[in-house]
């Protein structure tokens, strides 16, 4: 394919993004079929294109819910009980056929094993599977390909074998076939949670290139805040399948409350608390002399 071509597909994308409405959560609630509680309650949220939004949160807080939720698996694939709202662009979730949702809202998982498809020798036709199976004429398969693996990052894996890949290669794979739906929205569940130093900066590194250069709206479950505070806008903390904080990332990410709430700040905010704790005054010159 063309670089033209490429770049085509990537401006399509791109264009798409100013006429984008949010994705808008109103009092969500949900309970699992058979459960006696709800596993969400009363949860507003909105995620606008363009913007990374994290989501942290002790376990159990309802954060793998709320994705499931807001990609209408739940309770469209699995069952139980929604309360509430959720728009993807204006239009009721509830309404859309699965195909139709996967187009608007992508679903990414911590173990990217679980969501190749494991039927193909390359990571070209790994990428190419979802489009096809859309029934896409073969030149717009083939840009989405390119696109996606440009915008991913990883085009000189092309020709690789899925089965021989690193962590964080396998992970942005995985993200570039949820890409080459082109979706206006990504729900990432702890993207980098099976990933090494190295494999979690090349995911995060992706992602913030994709909401730049993509507009796509990006909900982010993380538990390495190190990582929400370098991609995140702003962040949302759940507890016991509510939301407690909510707000930028940089404030909500040194709330003192996180701690209390089973979240540990990024190194950054318990650096600068401990310098503050031996009697040292913190100045602007000092963070950026130790960064």
């Amino acid at each position: 394919m063309s670089a033209e071509t490429a770049a085509s597909v990537g401006a399509a994308a791109s264009g798409k993004a100013a006429a984008r409405a949010g994705l808008v959560l109103t009092g969500v609630g949900y309970r699992y079929a058979g459960a006696s509680a709800a596993a969400l309650v009363s949860i507003d949220l909105r995620l606008e294109p363009g913007r990374v939004v994290g989501l942290v949160g002790a376990n159990e807080s309802g954060k793998s819910t709320l994705c499931l939720v807001v990609a209408g698996l739940a309770p469209g694939v699995i069952g139980g009980r929604l309360d509430g709202s959720v728009r993807v662009d204006g239009v009721e979730t509830a309404t859309m056929r699965p195909h139709e949702l996967a187009q608007r809202c992508g679903l990414l998982f911590q173990n990217a094993a679980t969501q190749l498809s494991n039927t193909t020798s390359t990571v070209f036709e790994e990428i190419a599977f979802g489009p096809c199976n859309l029934g896409l004429p073969a030149a717009e398969v083939v840009g989405r390909v390119w696109w996606a693996l440009r915008t991913a990052g990883i085009e000189p894996l092309a020709p690789r074998d899925p089965a021989r890949l690193s962590g964080g290669q396998a992970q942005l794979v995985a993200l570039a076939s949820v890409l080459a739906l082109r979706p206006g929205y990504l729900v990432l569940d702890e993207p980098t949670s099976e990933l090494d130093p190295a494999g979690t900066r090349l995911v995060a590194d992706a992602l913030t290139r994709i909401a730049r250069e993509t507009g796509a709206g990006i909900l982010v479950v993380e538990h390495k805040t190190d990582v929400l505070a370098q991609i995140a806008d702003e962040v949302v903390v759940l507890e016991r399948g509510a939301v407690v904080l909510s707000g930028p990332a940089a404030v909500t990410l040194a709330d003192p409350r996180l701690v209390a709430l089973g979240v540990e700040a990024p190194a950054a905010v318990r650096l600068e608390r401990a310098v503050r704790a031996s009697g040292i005054e913190w100045s602007a010159a000092l963070a950026e002399a130790i960064e």
